[in-house]
């Protein structure tokens, strides 16, 4: 009998891993080729960041990757000084939301730009980069 080859490469991804296994797993050897990728359903067109398995308004599973390049227009941010379980080490740190225009990514601010620099409006790129423990993640930095 052929042994069960699980797909866990999500569990490289960010401070704390909450899921191992997904059918976006790709979207983890993206990142470890400096790649920064959403999806988008072939069948309607919506674009998804993070990645998606399934349109949710088509129901469609034929999704493409495509690639987050370019600028984003920061939409809104938060400095968070208490955190959940497992980000507590990594206190203050900000996280925000950038506007892509088709669609738009959560994640966190460079930690090198300090709080009170950042506005809406400005031009921010999402960066593909490391954490502490040389697990995969991406960041937002100045343009």
């Amino acid at each position: 009998m052929a042994k069960e080859i699980i797909d866990d490469r999500f569990k490289k991804f960010g401070s704390v891993s909450f899921i191992s296994i997904s059918r976006v797993n790709d979207f983890i050897d993206y990142l470890d080729k400096g790649k920064l990728m959403g999806n988008r359903c072939t069948q309607c067109g919506r674009s998804f960041f993070p990645p998606r398995a399934d349109c949710f308004q088509c129901r469609s599973s034929a999704m493409a990757w495509f690639e987050v390049e370019n600028t984003g227009e920061l939409a809104t941010f938060s400095t968070l000084t208490y955190a959940p379980a497992g980000f507590e080490k990594e206190l203050p740190y900000t996280i925000a939301v950038l506007d892509y225009g088709d669609f738009r990514v959560f994640g966190r601010t460079d930690p090198a730009i300090p709080a009170e620099e950042l506005h809406v409006g400005m031009r921010m790129k999402s960066v593909v980069t490391k954490t502490a423990e040389n697990r995969l993640t991406y960041v937002f930095k100045k343009v």
